[in-house]
């Protein structure tokens, strides 16, 4: 599958701050293979990418090389580069190494989350209950990674988000992979209750069991599609 020829740019935003175009081209780039709009297989064409964003080539390309480093697209010999599949490997790594963060994030955050900190990750719950009563996949995607997002941050623990950086756009990814959206809504209210009761192994073992739930989702999905897809 190739990407389609827009009839013109494809504006997108722009930060207040200073940011080199090429970062901002891959960051909309990423953002939109998290959100589905290029699936994995897609080809992505540099003339094309360039013309839609309203860019010249040369970012899109300096973006398609960050973007391939961070194992959201390869290049395949004929087609150019495509948005890659994630991989059964690709899946335990991510899942281990999310368990092992998530599970102690939520255990310091239990401990260290301010009042502040709480009124943040109730906001995004709030936004991911609109989400679902509007039946908008894309809003409660971006409602679920930011629930994530802060309860990583409510762990004050900056070491432990800067290891959790590079992964930062690959997990996004992951958490799209998901199942029932009302189910996982509860699961992410569990754990924001188990966090604010200031228990920290009731919030460790809450987000032990989400976690692996989710994996399990993950895997059959990926076993879903394993099946459905053509034999070479």
């Amino acid at each position: 599958m190739s990407a389609q020829r827009s009839d013109g740019p494809e504006p997108f935003d722009i930060d207040a701050g200073y940011q080199p175009l090429r970062e901002r081209v891959r960051d909309e780039l990423r953002q939109r293979i998290i959100d589905g709009v290029y699936p994995p297989g897609t080809r992505l064409i540099e003339t094309d990418l360039a013309a839609r964003l309203g860019v010249s080539r040369v970012p899109v390309r300096e973006a398609m090389r960050a973007l391939e480093s961070e194992g959201f697209v390869e290049t395949v010999p004929r087609r150019g580069t495509v948005v890659v599949e994630l991989s059964e490997q690709d899946v335990e790594e991510l899942f281990d190494v999310r368990e092992a963060l998530e599970v102690l994030a939520s255990q310091q955050a239990a401990q260290r989350a301010t009042k502040a900190d709480l009124r943040r990750v109730r906001a995004c719950l709030a936004q991911a209950r609109r989400a679902l009563d509007a039946e908008d996949p894309v809003a409660l995607g971006h409602a679920n990674e930011a629930f994530h997002d802060e309860i990583l941050k409510l762990s004050h623990n900056a070491l432990l988000q800067g290891v959790l950086k590079p992964l930062h756009g690959r997990l996004h990814w992951l958490l799209r992979q998901t199942g029932d959206p009302h189910e996982l809504v509860e699961e992410h209210t569990r754990l924001f209750e188990a966090i604010a009761s200031g228990e920290p192994d009731r919030a460790a073992a809450c987000a032990r069991e989400h976690t692996r739930l989710n994996r399990e989702i993950v895997r059959r999905l990926l076993a879903e599609r394993n099946r459905e897809a053509p034999s070479a």
